[in-house]
């Protein structure tokens, strides 16, 4: 992957994907951009992945852009902004928007630093789990900039207009604590990474079939009016019962034993 910026391990039906820039808390250059958009992307697809757990290498999360890289690399602002082939997401916003895509929960644990763009790549996961003393910061305004790596898929349906707002226009930071508070990160952990394993592992135990689908039918109807969710319900529902990994979970619910499950093609 683009020079080792981010390692993709799966092991028992869990990808990992780890940031590994730690020299800098992870900052992101043109290579992190592209490297985490490739995972994102592999993991749309990755055959028997059922969770997948987002997290940095060394003492941060992902501390934000890095701006000076910007200045002389390979890669400029102007390409990050850039779309095409009539992609909805532009390089930027797909490293946060992109998990949004991949069919399982994505968790991300988060500790250390995680700042403007390392946040929004955080929203972008399904859960976050945030040390206590993690800290956290939508902090474009600092550099007389506007959030725009797809927070606006993300932060509304987290926390209340006004509490979004004052986190834009400030750029204040807020600890783990203070985030689960306001509701920007799912839970706090005093590990946040083994409790994101141990969530994963939870979830890869449950039938992928209905993970997948309760994942999307959250996900389209969020915004939805009542005629289109209800009928998803009922669609996704239908889907579902009496399939293989259905029955799977109702005899494991009698007998006690291990649900086997089957993955999707």
């Amino acid at each position: 992957m683009s020079e080792d910026r981010v390692v993709v391990e799966v092991a028992d039906h869990v990808a990992e994907v780890r940031l590994v820039r730690a020299d800098k808390h992870n900052a992101l250059d043109g290579p992190m951009f592209l490297a985490i958009a490739a995972a994102a992307e592999r993991l749309r697809s990755e055959p028997g992945v059922r969770a997948v757990v987002l997290h940095g290498e060394g003492p941060s999360f992902c501390s934000g852009l890095d701006v000076a890289s910007f200045m002389s690399g390979p890669i400029s602002t102007e390409d990050l902004l850039a779309r095409s082939n009539g992609e909805v997401a532009n390089l930027a916003q797909r490293v946060a928007y992109d998990w949004s895509l991949v069919p399982v929960p994505v968790i991300a644990a988060i500790h250390g630093a995680c700042f403007g763009g390392g946040l929004q790549i955080a929203l972008g996961a399904d859960l976050r789990i945030a040390a206590p003393d993690a800290r956290l910061s939508v902090m474009e305004i600092k550099w007389g900039l506007i959030p725009d790596m797809g927070i606006t898929r993300f932060l509304p349906r987290l926390v209340r207009a006004d509490v979004a707002k004052e986190l834009v226009f400030t750029g204040r930071v807020v600890d783990g604590a203070q985030a689960a508070e306001i509701g920007l990160v799912t839970r706090t952990a005093a590990e946040p990474l083994a409790a994101a394993r141990e969530l994963a592992a939870e979830i890869a135990g449950k039938s992928p079939d209905a993970i997948r689908r309760g994942k999307r039918l959250l996900d389209e109807t969020w915004n939805a009016d009542a005629g289109e969710a209800l009928l998803l319900e009922s669609v996704l529902q239908t889907e579902l019962l009496g399939s293989p990994n259905q029955i799977a979970a109702v005899t494991a619910g009698f007998t006690k034993e291990p649900a086997r499950f089957t993955d999707p093609a």
